[in-house]
């Protein structure tokens, strides 16, 4: 099977700024990933673990400190103008394009880049605006779209060119639920029916997405990749425990002293905004440990709201192997 992409102890640093002037921040260090065709590949990891500058560097937008990076064969450092145009991008609320122009005229303008002649080009851009439910805002200016229009429209661009690697950084992002099921529809069955292999590069939030979508994952935190494989791989080899959630009303807690209750595998949190509550995920190694864990909460004077048991998920995993949730209000949970 071909790869299209391949890294060898791949690295990336930055000066660093803060109180250690002069010394370096590793946003990549060491990274080893292979990715055939024709597969869904996905990134997780909580912000600032190195996903975008692992995309930066697989789309020829930033160069290596040191490593290899293969991108359908080329090298990164030296073959980008052969990289280039085999491969697009589409990041989540991105704002693209020139908002004089109509969607029409945006989406050829972006074929002209790649050299497809106008016929196939207007062809294609037709087709995916009545995929994405676009076709009556053909002849409207962009400036004039909503949010979530500009963002159909910005994924279309990214298959329009036909790419042979795709990297889709948060794609669903400013979609309503219904936008965001069709674009996860249309992006497997593009990948499964294509007659040529597509490979697609998918980071997100969202662990469902990642779940559904993805045939392999890669999870990365702190510049380096904690564990690679498929995800439900990674839910059975990361499930030793017993998942529950745990939701109360808001107040100051002792997290280091939940965490320490024998019996706790795992622990993160997040707080609820809008319901003014606390939702707390434990990973336990039995099921005796939850009755220490409700008289540690009571005697903290919490008032407990619910109590769920879950199958292990891939969010399960993750807050195993990274201590925190993937999530808004993420909170640091080693």
């Amino acid at each position: 099977m071909a790869i299209a992409i391949k890294t060898n102890d791949l690295s990336r640093t930055f000066s660093d700024d803060g109180e250690k002037k002069g010394g370096l921040f590793w946003a990549l260090r060491d990274v080893n990933i292979e990715i055939p065709d024709g597969m869904i590949f996905g990134l997780l990891g909580p912000n600032g673990a190195g996903k975008t500058t692992l995309i930066k560097i697989l789309s020829t937008l930033l160069l290596p400190s040191a490593g290899e990076a293969l991108v359908a064969g080329y090298n990164v450092d030296n073959e980008y103008d052969k990289i280039r145009p085999v491969i697009n991008m589409v990041s989540g609320g991105e704002n693209c394009g020139y908002g004089i122009l109509t969607v029409a005229e945006n989406l050829w303008m972006f074929t002209q880049f790649y050299g497809i002649p106008t016929k196939p080009a207007m062809k294609r851009i037709k087709e995916l605006l009545e995929i994405m439910n676009l076709t009556e805002k053909a002849d409207t200016k962009i400036n004039k779209l909503s949010t979530g229009m500009r963002q159909k429209m910005n994924f279309i661009r990214g298959f329009v060119t036909d790419p042979k690697i795709l990297f889709l950084d948060e794609p669903t992002l400013g979609l309503d639920v219904n936008a965001a099921r069709e674009t996860r529809k249309f992006v497997m069955n593009w990948v499964k029916t294509a007659e040529e292999p597509k490979t697609v590069i998918l980071t997100t939030h969202y662990m469902q997405e990642a779940d559904e979508m993805c045939d392999r994952l890669a999870i990365i935190d702190h510049g380096k990749i904690l564990a690679e494989d498929t995800p439900r791989s990674l839910k059975k080899q990361e499930s030793g425990g017993i998942s529950y959630n745990i939701t109360v009303g808001y107040k100051d807690f002792d997290a280091e002293g939940l965490r320490k209750i024998p019996g706790v595998a795992s622990f993160a949190h997040s707080v609820l905004d809008e319901q003014g509550m606390i939702e707390m995920v434990f990973i336990l190694q039995t099921d005796a440990a939850l009755a220490k864990i409700i008289e540690k909460i009571n005697s903290d004077g919490f008032s407990i709201n619910n109590i769920q048991k879950t199958e292990f998920t891939l969010e399960d995993a993750f807050i195993k192997l990274v201590g925190r949730r993937l999530s808004n209000g993420e909170s640091d949970a080693r």
